[in-house]
């Protein structure tokens, strides 16, 4: 993976010659392959009690991995983060999700993804899920579903903090990507 280090950032990606010794163990992980890791990992301590975290919301969510995409997608369109959306339609479309679905993220979605769109909505403009919503989830996904939904929510929303905080650049090769296969 190429990671990009060119930017106008108040605190850029740490390139591999200036990483952290305390966490050194984990730059050959997932938080050295990722501008947005490279960047937490200024703060290693917050790097590490990250990423446990990081693995249940990635890796073992309840929501499996296409309903996380989703729900990722859309709280990157209401964060406005670039860079969580780039990166999400990349992966999303790994899975297999299409380009007309992912777009419709951005709109406004009918049946399961439009719950999905619903509960994130929901989740930035009122800071909780309606008794509704949390019954459909549950309903359809199952409980716990309905907080890793929260979870990932809140998970992505900080990371989004950072990353526009910080200006943090797409990673050369989703932006790549997305130059060419524009959403």
């Amino acid at each position: 993976m190429s990671i990009s280090h060119e930017t106008k950032s108040p605190c850029p990606p740490i390139a591999d010659e200036s990483w952290p010794a305390e966490i050194a163990d984990m730059k050959a992980g997932f938080a050295g392959d990722l501008n947005i890791y490279r960047t937490m990992a200024h703060h290693p301590a917050l790097l590490r009690a990250w990423a446990p975290l990081r693995q249940h919301v990635v890796r073992d969510s309840a929501l499996g991995p296409v309903r996380s995409e989703l729900v990722i997608l859309r709280a990157a369109h209401r964060m406005g983060s670039a860079y969580e959306w780039a990166h999400h339609v990349s992966r999303a479309r790994a899975l297999g999700i299409s380009d007309a679905r992912i777009r419709d993220l951005r709109a406004s979605p009918v049946g399961e993804d439009g719950l999905i769109a619903r509960a994130v909505d929901a989740l930035f403009d009122a800071g909780r899920l309606t008794a509704d919503i949390e019954r459909e989830i549950s309903a359809a996904f199952g409980k716990q579903a309905v907080f890793d939904l929260m979870a990932t929510v809140g998970f992505y929303s900080v990371l989004g903090y950072i990353l526009m905080t910080f200006d943090t650049p797409i990673d050369d090769c989703v932006a790549d990507e997305i130059a060419k296969r524009p959403i």
